[in-house]
């Protein structure tokens, strides 16, 4: 026999007020019987929440939804959400440039125009996030605690190509990720620079030029046509922003600042860390409309 759970007192307009749950749902300590049998407990009630020694009661929603809610038409809605990013990185003569924007979005909706979309995983290894925001910041954070382990282990730093196989190690086959990310940075004992791109899929690719999110083919546009291998530093950062100017005035899922990091044969320092789109927009266009 099928359950259907009864989200009424959603509808209730005393929902979440103190009162809500009336005088024989108080918030208390924790009942006798869960002190003396804790695992039946459990069992039998599970609308309560115990925590530091107090008792939440919740309304009853039955058994367990989540396979309803797994078969329901909502599951699209959940897994397939509308974001955008624009995010870059390519390597020249003297190391690796990435370039990214910082507007986070859902939709039309946009939650800030202030992320940090370059993940600092340590002193010689950088990482970028397009795609959900807490996937990408979780588990290039979770890369930098295996980073830092296998440091302690052998007394050596992981390479850029050891860091890029951890990571796709941590997130391929992983069910309701979304993920694109580089991963970029130097090899201290080579002197070299490398650039990787993962993804949740399980796809991991070295290169020498990557765009990803929902601007990159703007931002392409741009790459394509004034990218030389021989380019100096200055070259490259003015490429690099150009790059990600053009994408967040053609995209609307990005914007915000623009943020350059520039990864040398001994580490990487930020070149500019919030620089305005809209004021870049005018110094390399002007009034002229594109």
């Amino acid at each position: 026999m099928s359950y259907t759970p009864d989200f009424s007192f959603l509808d209730d307009p005393q929902f979440g007020l103190p009162n809500f749950y009336g005088e024989d749902l108080p918030l208390g300590p924790i009942p006798d019987h869960m002190q003396q049998h804790p695992a039946t407990f459990e069992a039998e009630t599970r609308n309560e929440i115990i925590s530091d020694g107090l008792c939440i009661r919740l309304p009853s929603v039955g058994p367990s939804i989540v396979p309803q809610l797994k078969a329901s038409s909502e599951k699209a809605k959940l897994e397939k959400y509308a974001k955008g990013t624009t995010t870059l990185a390519f390597k020249f003569k003297e190391g690796v440039m990435v370039c990214v924007d910082a507007r986070a979005s859902m939709g039309s909706f946009i939650g800030s125009n202030k992320v940090r979309k370059v993940i600092e995983i340590n002193d010689y290894l950088l990482g970028t996030m397009a795609g959900g925001a807490a996937d990408c910041m979780y588990w290039e954070r979770v890369l930098t605690a295996r980073c830092k382990l296998y440091e302690l282990q052998h007394n050596e730093k992981l390479t850029v190509r050891g860091a890029s196989k951890v990571l796709l190690n941590l997130v391929a086959g992983r069910q309701g990720l979304s993920m694109g990310t580089m991963v970029a940075g130097c090899d201290i004992g080579s002197g070299t620079t490398d650039l990787f791109f993962v993804d949740d899929d399980g796809m991991r690719i070295q290169g020498d030029m990557f765009s990803i999110g929902s601007g990159s083919p703007y931002a392409y546009g741009v790459m394509d046509s004034g990218y030389k291998y021989d380019m100096t530093l200055d070259q490259a950062v003015d490429l690099g922003m150009r790059a990600i100017v053009n994408a967040t005035h053609r995209d609307s899922a990005s914007g915000g600042v623009v943020r350059v990091y520039y990864i040398h044969k001994s580490g990487w320092r930020i070149i500019h860390d919030a620089v305005d789109a809209s004021n870049l927009y005018k110094k390399y266009y002007g009034d002229k409309q594109l």
